[in-house]
């Protein structure tokens, strides 16, 4: 069988939370870990946000990262503009959102996926301009979301 999917691997699983300060402190808690830093989805200017097809300057999100070698857990805290983090929160409440993927050829893997029956609901370029991501509905098949991720080749935090 063939996935839809080539040249990738999984490497997150993202939750969606009301408070991430609280969801933060207690699954460091829950791991006797130390809290990781949260941080905000960036500047429009650089992320170019676009939700359904079209540029959404005001969605944003905070997250902060959790780490399992190289499996990394996200908790996404969305402000109230529309977003894929938002519709999640509003429609289904807190919870496992997505798992993410590490692609290499972004836009064939978005092609492959949307072949699959997934929707294209949000992409945009990382905060720090290294790389992008898209978030694709996958609920009809998968029950969540499915991320793609892909560093630039030169980005210094490979």
């Amino acid at each position: 069988m063939n996935s839809p999917l080539k040249d990738t691997h999984l490497a997150q699983i993202g939750y969606i939370v009301k408070d991430i300060e609280k969801t933060r402190r207690e699954f460091a808690r829950f791991l006797g870990v130390e809290e990781p830093p949260i941080v905000e989805s960036g500047d429009f200017r650089i992320t170019k946000t676009e939700y359904m097809g079209e540029p959404a300057p005001e969605a944003k999100c905070r997250m902060c990262f959790f780490y399992y070698g190289d499996l990394q857990m996200e908790l996404i805290e969305p402000n109230e503009a529309p977003s894929a983090w938002r519709d999640h929160l509003e429609k289904k409440g807190e919870g496992i959102h997505h798992l993410a993927f590490n692609v290499r050829g972004m836009q064939e893997n978005i092609d492959a996926c949307e072949a699959f029956g997934m929707k294209l609901h949000q992409r945009g370029e990382y905060r720090r301009g290294d790389g992008r991501y898209a978030f694709l509905d996958a609920t009809d098949s998968l029950k969540m979301f499915v991320e793609l991720l892909e560093r630039d080749e030169d980005s210094p935090y490979k």
